[in-house]
């Protein structure tokens, strides 16, 4: 007989994981009999983004805004005493909209009375497509590397020809001109140089991930003291990364003055971080990750460019070189990690996975 006055004393994380699920890579929640969260896996919080200490004991149809068929599901498998499958079922968080797979089965495990397991249909093609984003960036590597030594030989003459004319030039209205060359030559030079730095060897080290968005936060509330928010919403409990210093910075630096630049310096951008578990990376599974979600209420990237956001020179911004992104993505692949992008307008999420000790995945 129960003495506690909680009806739901299990619904957290205080008790061993049940039936070996914490494990797993697929997603799975348990559910009461009356349809409240007694237990959701690793899995279930990376793929739902939530914690399993804010939902424990909830009603699932409040854990999910739009539940698609979820109740029906449940509903029937708990009526039946038999599993339920919904092949396609759409399912809505605060944050995102996820098209899965549900299985609902009968269990008796302390208080849960259903086990549910999500297989996310986009999955597979997500993974495709990075692979296809991989080999894009490679190529486009490639293509800028060859192009930008081809560019710095013949700008340097160009450059020192225009000083040479300076010194002959009878008049200062004239002097003039040979200025503008000596600028846009070194404002190319500048460019070129961007363009290869990406690719020198990253130096990794113990690195805190807070420490590195700190400083981002420091630098750019410098920049812009006024009109900008800032907030932070960290999990502090995060260990260290092994990672390049510098371009953790650069990285974080990138994503934020990109959409400071698309808000003109007025709004809302957060820092997020969480554990990822069981993540898969370029087919590589990683037991944990670090989730760093920088999330702005800016008017959105322009639907014509959004799938080429991190491809070389493409930019929304007159005064933009379109490099920011792709350098910020080229330091995320020398960590072994992935970078994303949802956007519509009011709300830009860039999602940057970094694995835990790249080196060694299984």
């Amino acid at each position: 007989m129960m003495t506690s006055n909680d009806p739901y004393p299990n619904a957290g994380v205080n008790e061993p994981p049940p039936l070996g699920l914490e494990q797993l890579s697929t997603a799975m929640l348990l559910l009461d009999q009356d349809f409240r969260v007694c237990y959701a896996n690793p899995a279930a919080e990376n793929l739902f983004e939530f914690s399993r200490k804010t939902i424990g004991g909830t009603p699932v149809n409040q854990v999910f805004i739009e539940t698609g068929g979820l109740i029906a599901a449940c509903e029937a498998a708990f009526t039946n005493s038999a599993s339920y499958t919904e092949h396609e079922m759409t399912l809505t968080t605060s944050a995102h909209t996820f098209q899965v797979s549900l299985t609902v089965s009968p269990v008796f495990a302390g208080e849960a009375r259903l086990l549910l397991e999500f297989h996310q249909i986009d999955k597979h093609l997500k993974i495709a497509r990075e692979e296809r984003m991989q080999l894009q960036q490679q190529y486009n590597r490639e293509m800028l590397r060859n192009l930008a030594h081809e560019i710095k030989n013949p700008l340097g003459g160009i450059r020192g020809a225009a000083q040479l004319l300076e010194h002959e030039l009878p008049k200062q209205s004239l002097r003039e001109y040979t200025q503008v060359i000596i600028k846009e030559a070194d404002r190319l030079q500048s460019l070129m140089d961007r363009l290869l730095a990406p690719n020198r060897i990253a130096k990794f080290s113990s690195v805190n991930v807070h420490e590195v968005l700190e400083r981002v936060r420091s630098l750019i509330l410098a920049e812009h003291p006024e009109g900008l928010t800032l907030r932070r919403d960290y999990d502090t409990s995060l260990p260290d990364l092994m990672a390049d210093h510098e371009q953790l910075i650069q990285i974080v630096l990138n994503i934020v003055r990109n959409a400071v630049q698309a808000m003109q310096g007025q709004g809302e951008i957060t820092f997020r971080t969480r554990i990822a578990r069981h993540v898969t990376l370029s087919k590589k599974t990683f037991r944990q990750a670090i989730e760093l979600k920088i999330i702005d209420n800016g008017p959105g990237i322009p639907e014509a460019i959004r799938e080429q956001i991190f491809y070389p020179l493409v930019t929304s911004k007159e005064e933009g070189t379109g490099l920011g992104l792709t350098i910020a993505q080229t330091y995320v692949t020398h960590h072994g990690g992935s970078i994303d992008c949802d956007s519509q307008p009011g709300r830009t999420c860039f999602t940057v996975l970094l694995p835990y000790n790249h080196f060694n995945s299984h």
